[in-house]
């Protein structure tokens, strides 16, 4: 072994052109970022939607419409479905959880029981919202309606 067959380690050396390192490199004087411009500085990072000068597309587009962020969604639950419940179920008291076993709503979604249908059997329900309709055909039926 002597000088003329050391070579480096096998995995130790790169095989890529290193940029910035003077004009004998080849990649050196703009280090392959082109002559001025923002791409060409230091520190550039492209804003996300910039569209290179051009007006942006959500910029371009009417905005509309108001969004409540105080909104309460809630999973409505017709009477029908719970008749259905009642009878085919024998379910007497219907609760969040009951309705969550029979995968009519998932967990933390508030429920709202809304009058569609017919209830044939007396029920008694407890949900975070009710309609002045489906309240009325529950307690018609002696069912109990208990709001969460």
């Amino acid at each position: 072994m002597d000088l003329s067959n050391l070579k480096p380690a096998e995995g130790s050396t790169k095989n890529r052109k290193r940029i910035g390192r003077g004009q004998g490199s080849g990649r050196g004087g703009t280090s392959t970022r082109g002559h001025k411009g923002a791409k060409s500085r230091s520190g550039y990072s492209r804003k996300i939607g910039f569209e290179g000068g051009q007006m942006p597309l959500y910029r371009r587009l009417p905005k509309f419409g108001f969004k409540n962020i105080n909104r309460i969604e809630y999973v409505a639950i017709n009477l029908d479905t719970l008749n259905i419940l009642a009878t085919e179920k024998n379910i007497t008291n219907i609760t969040l959880e009951t309705l969550k076993e029979h995968g009519l709503v998932s967990s933390r979604e508030k429920v709202k029981i809304l009058g569609k249908g017919e209830l044939n059997a007396k029920v008694d329900v407890s949900a975070n919202a009710f309609s002045a309709s489906a309240k009325s055909a529950i307690e018609s039926k002696g069912g109990i309606v208990t709001i969460i």
